[in-house]
């Protein structure tokens, strides 16, 4: 059983996502392995804290390359399109815990790639970035 202490610390760390940061630049560190890496570390930071200020896309290790490879790996046929079944189990799998479940497209039970690519980089987002 958890002392108080050690719920408020959990509390903490969950309230502001900070195993899920960490887990994020330990991934891109070992991704990348750059020469300097507390440099690196603090350049990704950075951009972290400019992407919430200014809506950009958040440092992550899924790019629009990488979006675009698990895109094609959903549609190997090159339809243009997946379900939203191949949708959800793809942003659950990339780590993605909360992402819009009506995302342009499930009517039809066909999700774009344009959609997939942006509701993946807003789920990144949320995922990465406390409130």
């Amino acid at each position: 059983m958890a002392t108080s202490k050690e719920q408020e610390a959990a509390d903490y760390l969950r309230k502001h996502k900070i195993i899920e940061l960490m887990g994020n630049l330990t991934s891109m560190l070992f991704f990348y392995r750059p020469e300097r890496p507390q440099e690196f570390l603090i350049t990704q930071l950075e951009e972290l804290r400019e992407s919430k200020t200014r809506s950009l896309d958040c440092p992550s290790l899924f790019n629009d390359t990488n979006l675009d490879a698990v895109f094609g790996i959903l549609d190997p046929t090159k339809q243009g399109h997946i379900s939203y079944a191949q949708y959800r189990e793809a942003l659950t799998t990339l780590g993605i815990e909360t992402f819009n479940e009506q995302p342009e497209g499930v009517a039809k039970d066909i999700i774009s790639q344009e959609t997939f690519k942006r509701e993946a980089k807003e789920g990144l987002k949320r995922s990465f970035i406390p409130d």
